[in-house]
């Protein structure tokens, strides 16, 4: 349970008071004692269906008159006529026309008087009989909103927040996109809770780091916490493309025809350099972490190579230093929403969740294990705490070993040096098939074989000490599990499931709507080895992220490249990797200059690791012999493949 800060028991206080009131107010007749979950109680076939257009006081499109987003609304009918108002489930997008939701990719659908038929995932199926409503809102300059898309930027964040505000009686809706009559959202209480997946989550993050009141909860799945880091890792371009391209990708036909000049900023602000800039700053909401009055539930997939998992670490940890009270979820998966690997366990989860944060239900989620963590494919432990207490970061260093490029890893420091040159035809895969043998293009340092297990949870970060040949140099470190397992095939165009022909049932259907989705399993693979955690950077940004710099061929630099984070056991008798190298294949971009070569200064290189037990666990894991290594290749995960830089499922 995380540390109960003044403000978290201030909102165990609240709730409380409030789960008084929903006993009264949110159940059905004839109920007496408190309740502890929601029930479907309510009609969805009868749920009211409305849009409402709200102001955003912005005019991004230049049109003359500020832009409204449109608000799709499903609300169960039975509460409205009594007179109760009912908590909002809230998910903001781009995607709801141009290109799905979920793994069904399903898109919004409207009657012949505009009132949406379908929406997208199984929340409205499942929530609204519950008592809650649900609003599925598309952001500025997709499908039925004005303005344009900002990627991350201010009319982003501001469609999803005028309207929590609109639900808190703080801003206006219409009921058209032009004109038309206010509308007040008379039927809810305003406790909103924000969700979504991608894109989605990230505008969840967004918006909590305003302090927008009436937002009691996030539940952000994949979610990107700073935009920087989406294309960028310290410097070194993440493949190409860039926010520009991607607001194409997803506005309107109608906002393509007026967001020109807002492309064009974002094209200009968002230099290929890797330098940060002022536009990559106001994306940033990890700065504000502050402000965040929601709890946040964060979900990753701890193999995610789109959204990677520096953006949950990062977050995870400004959150944590401002108290705000947290949940965590980690899979083995890749970019997957958890109904399509967990869906039974996410369901019941997600719902008692919303009860105990919006309803103000004592169901005991908060007093339950901080951290669900997929150890093996389908096989969850839980963690008290994440990450755990006992954690402590250790220092190890890498050492030469008896052959060239295939050296050791160890708590005592070291001296000597590693050479490696840069060759971007090659992946992380590459490098870790042959850790075992002396190749050109990484350096590989490998503990012995472990007499116990060794628990990562948290950040890594890897301080490399190099000297280049040329004026440019990218560096990569990634940690490897050496030894065989069975993992999910995060590399899989599917990154680690499989969908099937059977369908299940979440809620409530109608006929334009069904609560019916393919069910899905696990896509494993046999491997040799595991790499599980990764970082990249420009060497040119070694002194600073705002500007980068030609190199000096023949001199020293230093620079700490960031780890994603994880949380991984490496179990006896593997053996625990570090490599260094230059371009990681698919991953970051190479280098303006052509084939750089590395010398590696060990004594000025070290892996700072977030080890459960700390020192004394490595040293105690340490106690073994190590027999010498088979310099044979090993097999692995396909290697990461080029995907569309777009942040979606």
């Amino acid at each position: 349970m995380p540390k109960r800060t003044r403000s978290t028991l201030r909102r165990t206080l609240v709730i409380a008071a409030v789960a008084a009131l929903t006993a009264v107010f949110l159940t059905p007749a004839g109920a007496q004692a408190t309740p502890r979950e929601s029930r479907p109680v309510y009609s969805y076939a009868d749920a009211i269906r409305e849009s409402v257009w709200v102001d955003t006081g912005l005019d991004e499109d230049r049109d003359g008159r500020t832009d409204r987003v449109a608000a799709d609304i499903v609300r169960p009918a039975e509460p409205a006529r009594q007179g109760r108002k009912v908590p909002v489930i809230m998910d903001a997008s781009p995607y709801y026309s141009c290109c799905g939701r979920g793994n069904e990719s399903q898109r919004k659908t409207y009657d012949a008087r505009g009132r949406v038929v379908q929406m997208p995932l199984f929340y409205d199926n499942y929530f609204v009989p519950r008592g809650y409503a649900f609003v599925g809102v598309d952001l500025a300059g997709t499908n039925r909103s004005d303005g344009c898309v900002d990627v991350g930027g201010r009319s982003d964040i501001r469609s999803a927040k005028a309207v929590v505000d609109w639900l808190n009686g703080r801003a206006r809706a219409y009921t058209s996109r032009t004109g038309g009559t206010p509308v007040r959202a008379g039927w809810t209480n305003g406790r909103t809770g924000m969700i979504g997946k991608s894109w989605d989550g990230t505008i969840a993050n967004g918006v909590a780091a305003t302090g927008v009141k009436g937002l009691r909860t996030i539940v952000p799945i994949s979610a990107i916490s700073s935009w920087y880091d989406y294309y960028f890792a310290q410097g070194a371009p993440l493949y190409d493309g860039g926010p520009a391209e991607l607001a194409g990708y997803v506005e309107s036909d109608g906002a393509r025809a007026h967001c020109a000049a807002v492309q064009r900023r974002l094209a200009d602000g968002s230099p290929r350099s890797g330098d940060r800039t002022p536009l990559w700053n106001e994306r940033d909401y990890v700065k504000d972490a502050g402000k965040v009055r929601a709890s946040v539930f964060l979900v990753h997939g701890m193999q995610d190579l789109n959204v990677r998992t520096k953006h949950l670490g990062q977050w995870w940890d400004a959150l944590a230093k401002h108290g705000v009270e947290r949940k965590i979820w980690l899979s083995q998966t890749g970019h997957v929403d958890p109904f399509d690997y967990r869906r039974g366990a996410w369901v019941d989860t997600l719902h008692r969740w919303f009860d105990h944060e919006l309803l103000g239900y004592d169901n005991g989620i908060d007093r339950e294990p901080t951290a669900d963590i997929e150890r093996h494919p389908d096989q969850w432990v839980t963690s008290a705490a994440w990450p755990p207490r006992t954690t402590r970061t250790t220092v190890l260093h890498p050492a030469s070993g008896a052959r060239a490029g295939v050296g050791t890893l160890g708590l005592r420091p070291a001296a000597g040096t590693e050479t490696f040159t840069d060759d971007p035809r090659l992946s992380e895969t590459d490098w870790a098939a042959h850790l075992t043998t002396p190749t050109p293009e990484k350096a590989g340092f490998l503990t012995a074989p472990l007499t116990r297990g060794l628990r990562l949870s948290g950040s890594s970060r890897v301080t490399v000490t190099a000297t280049p040949t040329t004026t440019s140099a990218h560096l990569s470190a990634v940690l490897v599990d050496l030894g065989p397992d069975t993992i999910r095939d995060y590399a899989d165009s599917a990154e680690g499931i499989t969908t099937l022909t059977d369908r299940t049932c979440w809620g409530a259907s109608t006929a334009g709507d069904s609560a019916c989705f393919k069910e899905t399993g696990a896509r494993t693979a046999a491997v040799d080895y595991t790499v599980f955690s990764r970082g990249w950077a420009d060497l040119g940004h070694h002194a600073s992220l705002d500007k980068g710099v030609p190199l000096t061929p023949g001199k020293p630099y230093t620079m700490t490249l960031d780890l994603a984070a994880t949380d991984h056991v490496v179990p006896a008798g593997h053996r625990l990797a570090l490599i260094v190298a230059g371009t990681d294949r698919d991953l970051i971009d190479p280098p303006p200059a052509a084939g750089p070569t590395l010398t590696l200064d060990l004594s000025g290189t070290s892996a700072r690791l977030p080890l459960a037990g700390g020192a004394a666990a490595f040293a105690r894991a340490m106690s073994g012999s190590a027999p010498a290594l088979a310099p044979a290749p090993l097999s692995g995960v396909r290697a990461p493949h080029a995907v569309r830089h777009l942040p979606a499922a």
